[in-house]
């Protein structure tokens, strides 16, 4: 259908990189384009597994798709991707190997990465707030620690959503009150950083309570780092941050999902 939609035509390409859960490389492949009847069409068109991720590497492998469909490069009038070296590299990136072939296919760096590399400045241009992530990340990591861990996590919690609801604090709703767990962040998707500070403030309680735990702990070495780690969620400082980062996180995702949308 999306072929048939783009024959002749001229369209833009999308593309991003990822590794998978077995930490192979699969690059994704999205078309952007007008169709017939004037409206804006935006397709995953297809996921190639890649050797390595060079620029010439992804030339290789996108040529040859739109060669099999019989999709020219001349008619390809824009290129979007991320910051990365290797896409939007001036003399060796992938835009600029396009480019060579096709003058008109114009490269706009993705505004949601442009978005979250601004972040990443800022947070860097401030201490406090590195060094929250970074104890955000060991807070986790602790709670995150064991089966055992996670199992005290998620029962505590579980309780603590009961009580809420049976006095009115919280409210009852399809989805609204499913025991979770907290999530690493991931250093390239600072939207993750949100969910993880969300989850945190959600399951507070809980992971305070499994950190306490494990400063009963036989072994001397985890139960020196709980001690740390439960000192810093305890202070004042890292709490401060945690909501600020929740309110300032919470507008920055609303405009991190607008710049992803095809509008």
């Amino acid at each position: 259908m999306i072929f048939d939609e783009v024959i002749g035509g001229y369209f833009c390409i999308l593309v991003d990189e990822s590794q998978d859960e077995s930490k192979k490389e699969q690059k994704t492949l999205i078309f952007r384009y007008v169709k017939n009847d004037g409206l804006l069409g935006e397709w995953l068109f297809d996921i190639v597994g890649v050797e390595n991720t060079y620029a010439l590497t992804f030339k290789k492998e996108i040529s040859n798709i739109l060669s099999r469909f019989n999709l020219p490069i001349q008619n390809m009038r824009g290129q979007g991707y991320d910051g990365a070296s290797n896409m939007r590299g001036e003399w060796n990136g992938l835009q600029a190997l396009f480019l060579k072939d096709c003058p008109y296919a114009y490269y706009v760096h993705c505004f949601a990465d442009r978005l979250q590399l601004a972040l990443i400045t800022v947070a860097k241009d401030e201490p406090n707030v590195w060094q929250f992530f970074s104890h955000l990340s060991c807070i986790v990591n602790r709670v995150a620690s064991s089966s055992k861990c996670l199992g005290e996590l998620k029962s505590f919690h579980r309780s603590v959503v009961e009580n809420m609801l049976a006095s009115g604090e919280r409210q009852s709703g399809k989805r609204a009150n499913q025991i979770g767990t907290l999530y690493r962040a991931r250093a390239t998707c600072w939207s993750s950083h949100y969910e993880s500070v969300r989850n945190l403030i959600d399951m507070y309680e809980a992971s305070c309570v499994v950190v306490e735990s494990l400063n009963k702990s036989t072994n001397q070495q985890i139960r020196g780092q709980a001690d740390g780690v439960y000192k810093v969620m305890k202070s004042f400082e890292f709490i401060f941050i945690l909501h600020l980062m929740d309110n300032i996180l919470g507008i920055v995702n609303a405009l991190c999902q607008a710049l992803q949308q095809k509008t």
